[in-house]
């Protein structure tokens, strides 16, 4: 057999040229394609074209393979929930270098069985995982978004070798063993993606790639800012309080909440700065574990506002002024209690503010358990 090479080098290429080669995907044909990160074996996901695939990369069958994807809204056709942290990174990292394995629970997982043919069911879905990459390349996207059927698209290479990033690499390894070659010249990055697997809500690169280990954590980071008056007691104790619940959840320390992924702040909306916490919510977080002593005062940024995950209010008034000052984040700007609002205890007792604190911890209670989702 003759591998065809088609060039596609340019600011401009022919998408009739990419058209036909998708065309040929669907016909069970192997087409190589460039990617940002190496060139890949385009397949698509039948028994008889994968078996084929597994002879030319000389793979021992059950190999799992990666679902390629132009769009990343197309992963909701195979993910149906996805938590917070997966969100993140697809919407930091996709289209890009990263692959992510997600993680099914069984009712979701019966639920794609009824979904999408058998072939594709036995040959994406493994150990209840699906891995998935979603690529920033033009030509390669053009190329699944052509295609009908799903497509996998392992490097091109033989199994033990380095994948190739250019059509030159390809040709040295797999000349006369694949059927077309796309060839739109070197890859970016001529490293692999980076894959990262979504698991109890946590990220755990399984392989490391373009993106660090470091650029995963920045990625998936989620902000939860929690909003109050003057941010010298509720939010303070909010925040702080939030922290202690999350360690609980999490099993870590309060010094390794950011490493596992959360940055929890406060901040007030009426401007004042460098106000020390009431000495009643010191107390109250004290006796927790927690020392506010070095709390000050800060007033909200609508920056911080835009840059947070999840915001907070004590009240609605409080969420009114949050949306006046940054009208955008009206979707994640919640109130604290979703059945009513956390009283302002200042300048109240003491028993004002325990009870306070005790609204603050039931309502997150259940905030928390939604974010760890």
């Amino acid at each position: 057999m003759e591998t065809e090479v088609i060039a596609l080098t340019g600011e401009k290429f022919d998408i009739e040229k990419v058209k036909a080669a998708a065309g040929k995907l669907d016909e069970g044909k192997l087409v190589a394609f460039g990617t940002e990160t190496v060139y890949g074996i385009g397949c698509r996901v039948r028994t008889d074209s994968i078996n084929r695939l597994d002879e030319v990369k000389g793979r021992g069958g059950g190999k799992r393979y990666t679902l390629h994807i132009a769009d990343p809204e197309l992963v909701a056709g195979y993910v149906p929930t996805i938590p917070l942290k997966g969100r993140k990174l697809i919407a930091k990292g996709w289209p890009g270098p990263l692959t992510i394995v997600f993680e099914l629970d069984e009712g979701a997982v019966e639920k794609q069985r009824d979904l999408i043919t058998n072939d594709a069911f036995e040959v994406l879905y493994r150990d209840n995982t699906i891995g998935i990459r979603c690529p920033d390349n033009e030509i390669a996207r053009r190329l699944l978004r052509c295609a009908t059927e799903p497509v996998v698209a392992p490097s091109a290479n033989l199994d033990g070798r380095a994948p190739a990033t250019s059509a030159d690499g390809v040709l040295a390894q797999l000349d006369g063993r694949i059927d077309i070659i796309l060839d739109g010249g070197e890859c970016k990055y001529k490293k692999s993606s980076t894959v990262v697997k979504i698991a109890q809500a946590q990220p755990i690169i399984l392989r490391q790639g373009v993106y660090s280990e470091k650029d995963i954590a920045q990625m998936s980071l989620i902000r939860i800012l929690f909003v109050c008056a003057g941010n010298t007691c509720r939010s303070p104790m909010a925040a702080a309080l939030c922290k202690k619940k999350l360690c609980e959840k999490l099993n870590c320390t309060v010094d390794e909440i950011e490493a596992r992924g959360y940055k929890i702040a406060s901040a007030g909306l009426m401007g004042g700065a460098g106000i020390p916490a009431s000495k009643e919510v010191v107390s109250i977080c004290a006796r927790e574990g927690i020392d506010l002593s070095k709390h000050r005062s800060r007033a909200l940024a609508s920056s911080e506002a835009e840059a947070s995950d999840y915001i907070f209010a004590m009240t609605k008034s409080h969420r009114e002024q949050i949306l006046e000052i940054c009208p955008a984040v009206a979707e994640k700007c919640l109130l604290l209690d979703g059945n009513g609002e956390i009283s302002d205890p200042i300048g109240a007792g003491v028993d004002v503010y325990e009870k306070c604190a005790q609204h603050i911890e039931r309502a997150l209670v259940e905030r928390i358990g939604g974010i760890l989702v």
